[in-house]
């Protein structure tokens, strides 16, 4: 049975960009290196492979369903009332779980259904043929009230939003009968996202920071440049000299001193157990404002950019 009181580890595996031929391994490695937080999404395209990850996980006595806090994120296509409990069954039966700890709206963008037969995941573009991103008018009004019935129906825990702004936010609290218990966004010493933070406090909203050591998960995709890296500054070298921790501990002890949970990605069983290990140390509160001081509002993960880039579609959702 789901635990309303289970409270989501503050680090988690995430499973964006983890190829299916490596994915079932990767996450019972994750497992067994001491995760109990996986961040998965259906748009990820690698959920059956994290189930299988999970199910060898708990057959092999390293961990029971209890043990972990599973999150999955329901994409765009499925927003409208009746298809967000399909889309929410279909990752469970993917996942090999009955129910999730938590359920994300992954953007606050609405597109036109895509049935499962026809193309799963669907990503971003709905007719491969036009080759252009649509949209769907659908308020997210509509969409939290299915995302309600899901907690109310037993198969979620809790519910909350990705990439959700000041202003959403504002207008989602005012709504919701059940309120959202995370956010989750992009957030790194270069986009600190202060006021963002600070709402998110106000609301009693848990933050979830993705790519959390900023342009290391956009180098391969062409979103960021090898000399955007934060390990490189002097603030984040200098504080791990003195700690004798790497420039990645630091950083993402500095995501979780903040009072976030961070989902750092990777699939190298060194560094699985690297990221697991900024829990012995702390941050000077001198060390703490110098690399929150390293803020530029660079934002990686931008719609407003990839969007009309790869889907010939201009739709920015943040100022």
């Amino acid at each position: 049975m789901p635990n309303s009181h289970k409270k989501m580890p503050k680090v988690g595996f995430g499973l964006w960009k983890i190829s299916q031929d490596i994915c079932a391994d990767a996450v019972y490695n994750a497992i067994k290196a001491g995760y109990r937080h996986l961040d998965s999404a259906c748009d990820y395209g690698n959920e059956v492979q994290v189930g299988e990850g999970i199910k060898r996980a708990i057959d092999d006595g390293l961990c029971t369903r209890e043990d972990l806090w599973v999150t999955s994120k329901l994409w765009n296509t499925y927003h409208a009332k009746e298809h967000v409990k399909p889309a929410l069954e279909k990752t469970m039966a993917d996942l090999q779980l009955d129910y999730l700890d938590l359920y994300l709206i992954h953007f606050p963008i609405a597109q036109p259904f895509v049935d499962f037969e026809d193309r799963y995941p669907p990503e971003w573009i709905t007719d491969i043929a036009v080759g252009k991103m649509e949209l769907a008018p659908v308020p997210l009004f509509e969409t939290w009230q299915a995302m309600e019935a899901l907690v109310e129906q037993g198969l979620v825990t809790q519910i909350g939003v990705c990439n959700y702004n000041t202003g959403l936010l504002h207008d989602l609290m005012s709504y919701a009968q059940i309120k959202p218990s995370v956010l989750q966004v992009e957030s790194h010493p270069y986009l600190t996202q202060e006021r963002l933070m600070r709402l998110a406090t106000q609301y009693e909203l848990q933050v979830t920071a993705f790519s959390p050591l900023g342009a290391l998960s956009y180098l391969e995709m062409d979103m960021a440049g090898a000399a955007e890296s934060v390990l490189e500054q002097s603030v984040v070298k200098q504080a791990a000299q003195r700690l004798g921790k790497t420039a990645a501990q630091v950083v993402l002890r500095w995501g979780v001193q903040r009072g976030n949970a961070i989902i750092p990605k990777t699939s190298r069983p060194e560094r699985l157990k690297e990221n697991l290990d900024i829990f012995d140390f702390e941050l000077t509160s001198q060390e703490m404002e110098g690399i929150s001081a390293l803020n530029s509002n660079r934002r990686f993960n931008d719609p407003g950019h990839f969007c009309e880039a790869a889907f010939n579609t201009f739709h920015p959702i943040y100022d």
